[in-house]
């Protein structure tokens, strides 16, 4: 029986934890690529930061507090030229938190503690996850995101044309975290998750928006049905099965066959 290490701030994010546990993000990257999902998890691989990743870590920091805030700029100098001033990229994140803090309804539902780490056993495997703003009081629980377009309908091969919140998978997030509270605290029922989302325009769009728990249970069987296969890869041995287009596969990539050129697109 696998012994499930104590989860701490210092530790959450690292590769020993990420061995026990389970976690959207990771559930997310098993889905897009077994291969690189486990090189990551061995410490073999690391992917690197994007633009949007740091805009996201920003507006999340500015969430935890004056003091998170400072100390993630102090260890960020990438978000700054050398005068000391964001670059013009990062000044629209700027944008976006004033416009978060000057509606009434935004900052009630992100009125709570910040950055709760939380674990359960799901679907037979420890998982965690960690919650921007937990209200258990209020009823309620509330994660930030942030987004080009909140109104913008966006393609998805598997459901067609759909809002934001579905094409990044939020629906699935928000359902484990539910999830994950309820058993970790014994609750009868989930908390009402909430979304507060906020666009990177000028000047941004924002809206609270909340979940149909019908919905959520049918992610929640999806994730279900397929853990199966996870498990076996992540803690059974099984080979990984490597996507073949992601940075990952593209970087570790030997070729060992000739194709023709119409299999170019196939897979696409």
């Amino acid at each position: 029986m696998r012994t499930v290490p104590r989860l701490t701030k210092e530790n959450y994010y690292s590769n020993e934890i990420d061995k026990y546990y389970m976690s959207n993000s990771q559930y997310k990257s098993f889905l897009k690529c077994e291969a690189a999902t486990m090189a990551e998890i061995k410490g073999e691989w690391n992917p690197p930061t994007s633009e949007a990743l740091l805009f996201g870590q920003y507006v999340h920091a500015w969430l935890e507090g004056e003091q998170a805030f400072d100390e993630f700029k102090k260890n960020t100098p990438s978000l700054f030229t050398q005068k000391g001033q964001l670059y013009k990229q990062y000044q629209l994140a700027d944008l976006m938190i004033e416009s978060i803090q000057n509606d009434d309804l935004c900052m009630f539902v992100l009125s709570g503690e910040k950055e709760v780490m939380i674990t359960a056993e799901l679907f037979g495997v420890p998982w965690k996850g960690k919650i921007d703003v937990y209200n258990p009081a209020g009823g309620r629980f509330t994660d930030l995101k942030t987004a080009r377009s909140l109104r913008e309908k966006v393609w998805d091969s598997e459901i067609g044309y759909c809002s934001f919140v579905e094409v990044n998978g939020y629906i699935t997030q928000m359902a484990l975290y539910a999830e994950i509270e309820k058993r970790m605290t014994g609750r009868s029922e989930w908390l009402e998750p909430l979304i507060v989302g906020v666009s990177k325009e000028d000047p941004p769009d924002k809206a609270v928006i909340n979940l149909d728990e019908a919905r959520m249970e049918i992610e929640l069987e999806d994730v279900e049905k397929r853990m199966d296969r996870i498990i076996q890869v992540k803690y059974g041995g099984e080979k990984p099965k490597r996507c073949g287009q992601c940075k990952y596969c593209r970087s570790t990539n030997q070729l060992n066959y000739i194709i023709h050129f119409s299999e170019l697109i196939e897979s696409y």
